[in-house]
């Protein structure tokens, strides 16, 4: 499940904004990722809250793939075609990461409660599982590039194909419990399975919720801006021949394989440092992640660039996994699948769609501006902005968050 779930992703996410540069939409990368953050305001709350009392996960799953999978592979299609619309092509893309979004968390609760089921511990046990996400986007990333897809519409009809193979596998997978109907009146939040927003009334979940979506502002820059940025080397003479520069999707992909190592260090850091030193690892990770693009190139700076990827994994990880454990720490079995909504709803939800559009007005006024004249010294001041974001967060988040949970212990 997880493989699928995550190569569905993997075959569009970083080779997107290359299509979108190289067909002349450069200046409008912004909105096809911030869409995925808008749809994520809603999407995955409402799907939890249908998982959690009408409908099982492991089925909510499998209907969200199908949809999702129908509208990505008609976008792949569509953007073939000579007289290709990008209104019409954005239509159909957002419809499907409409569908697609929710089951990042519906997959978690779906792990989650296979776990419960099996009396494990989902703090040791679920990383190494999700281990195979990554290895999926890895894989569907190296694939994209490979069959030279990276830079055409036919990178979404690969996406779109995966999707409609989970859909079908998910109706294998173990059963859900939803929520039964009990005696007695309900309050309104109880009747709308809203429960999951009581952690707000925890100064501690409030605090964590808030910088879930200062941080979630960085999740999709990288991913929107990265590709283009690498091949823009292309038109620098000392850079155009250099392997970065022709395949960036393999180069990001390093990304990825550091992302699989650092899941696996998640149980033990978790433990021996809590959560809040390893988001603040993160956060620092972040920075360093930006920093360094800004200083690196397919050439003598190409090590800069590697380390950017491998420092990637600890900032992914160490805040998308252990935040959604920590979600699951303090929350009970029958709000699990709406509580896992609302982080998404946080994270990518508020926090990503601020970040693409915010990330969207730096690079059009450094990088994608008529009067630009050295678009590599532009691209290098974008990733400065970026990296000073995330120090700012850093220290904000060490000042505030002071949690004691579970998984401290």
């Amino acid at each position: 499940m997880n493989f699928l779930e995550f190569a569905v992703w993997g075959a569009y996410l970083t080779s997107m904004g290359a299509y979108l540069a190289g067909a002349g939409f450069g200046s409008i990368i912004g909105w096809f990722y911030s869409i995925q953050g808008i749809v994520s305001l809603f999407m995955p709350g409402i799907m939890g809250i249908v998982a959690d009392r009408w409908i099982q996960a492991q089925r909510l799953l499998s209907i969200c793939h199908t949809v999702a999978g129908a509208f990505m592979a008609a976008a792949g299609v569509y953007g073939m075609a000579s007289d290709c619309s990008m209104g019409i092509l954005f239509m159909l893309y957002t419809l499907s990461v409409a569908f697609y979004m929710p089951t990042l968390a519906l997959s978690n609760s779906v792990a989650f409660n296979a776990l419960t089921q099996a009396n494990m511990d989902t703090v040791k046990a679920f990383p190494p599982i999700r281990v195979f996400g990554t290895i999926g986007f890895i894989c569907t990333m190296i694939a994209v590039d490979l069959l030279g897809c990276q830079t055409t519409s036919s990178q979404f009809i690969v996406s779109g194909g995966l999707s409609l193979l989970l859909a079908a596998y998910s109706l294998t997978l173990p059963a859900s419990p939803i929520r039964k109907k009990t005696e007695g009146a309900t309050s309104l939040a109880q009747a709308l399975g809203l429960d999951s927003f009581k952690l707000f009334r925890s100064k501690k979940m409030a605090i964590f919720f808030v910088f879930s979506m200062l941080l979630g502002v960085s999740l999709q820059i990288t991913n929107g801006y990265a590709n283009p940025f690498i091949t823009s080397f292309k038109d620098v003479a000392e850079y155009a021949d250099t392997f970065g520069a022709q395949h960036a999707n393999i180069l990001i992909s390093l990304s990825q394989i550091s992302e699989t190592c650092c899941i696996l260090l998640i149980p033990f850091c978790l433990k021996k440092f809590g959560i809040k030193n390893v988001m603040m690892i993160a956060m620092l990770a972040w920075m360093l992640r930006f920093g360094l693009f800004g200083l690196g190139d397919p050439g003598s700076g190409l090590w800069m660039l590697v380390l950017s990827c491998i420092v990637y994994g600890v900032a992914f990880d160490f805040f998308n996994i252990s935040g959604a454990l920590f979600v699951d720490q303090n929350t009970d079995a029958e709000t699990r699948s709406s509580a896992q909504g609302l982080f998404m709803i946080m994270t990518n939800g508020f926090g990503a769609t601020i970040g693409t559009l915010a990330a969207q007005a730096v690079v059009n006024t450094y990088v994608y501006n008529e009067g630009v004249t050295d678009v590599l010294a532009g691209w290098r001041t974008s990733w400065f902005v970026f990296a000073g974001y995330a120090l700012v967060v850093l220290v904000l988040f060490a000042i505030v968050f002071r949690p004691k949970t579970r998984v401290e212990k």
